[in-house]
């Protein structure tokens, strides 16, 4: 599909979606990769973490089992909320395309950008958001 980056565009994002998938979640409060779900969570989304460390220990979240994998997830996906470093993020284009069904948006955080992995998802029919905060923009938007 293509890269958001429009007001309008994200707005629309967060306002039709309502469960947010995170790679790389993690389990320190004081870290954005679960403060931001966690906000995310408290404005009324479901949150699934992703993580395959806190998935072996069986750990939960939000009401929710960790996972390993984006392919465990047995529910519909709105965003992939991605908290890996940039050169990380290719490593997860298989285990996003293997999702069912493809999620309509895969949203890499502030600081995170991978272009070549973007062109692949929008060509896959998958808008993508690169190198925006979730927390922040929902703040500003809604």
């Amino acid at each position: 599909m293509t890269l958001l980056t429009q007001t309008a565009q994200l707005r629309e994002v967060l306002t039709t979606s309502k469960v947010i998938a995170v790679v790389g979640f993690h389990h320190d409060p004081m870290k954005p990769a679960h403060y931001v779900p966690e906000y995310m969570h408290r404005q009324g989304y479901t949150v699934i973490p992703v993580n395959p460390a806190l998935a072996a220990r069986g750990e939960s979240y939000f009401g929710h089992r960790a996972v390993a994998t984006l392919a465990e997830i047995g529910t519909p996906v709105d965003i992939v909320d991605v908290f890996r470093r940039s050169d990380k993020v290719r490593e997860h284009l298989a285990d996003l395309l293997a999702m069912t069904p493809l999620p309509p948006v895969v949203w890499l955080q502030q600081g995170i950008r991978d272009d070549a992995t973007a062109r692949e998802l929008t060509a896959r029919g998958i808008d993508v958001v690169q190198d925006r905060c979730l927390l922040a923009d929902h703040r500003a938007l809604l």
